[in-house]
């Protein structure tokens, strides 16, 4: 259900700085979209699996105050991540 360090690491590489970079916001939310888009799938078989939809949606919240904070401090960077991650539709 979870990542793979593969995965994780793949993904600080490709968003953050350096290999090491996993406090970078971009990096946070592109981590926190790729745990979502992972889970989602899951509650269309199990649709009564409610604690790990309480787990979905502090993930969810999580990643709405992380675009908020990065649209209030630094608008270009938060297009491009949303534009990278297709968050929007």
């Amino acid at each position: 259900m979870s990542l793979t360090k593969e995965q994780k690491s793949e993904i600080i590489t490709k968003h953050g700085k350096s290999e090491n970079d996993s406090g970078r916001t971009e990096v946070q939310i592109a981590l926190l979209t790729a745990n979502i888009n992972q889970l989602t799938p899951h509650f269309g078989t199990h649709t009564k699996d409610h604690h790990s939809r309480r787990g979905l949606l502090k993930m969810v919240g999580q990643r709405r105050r992380l675009l908020d904070y990065l649209a209030k401090k630094d608008i270009e960077r938060y297009r491009a991540i949303i534009k990278e991650l297709s968050i929007r539709r």
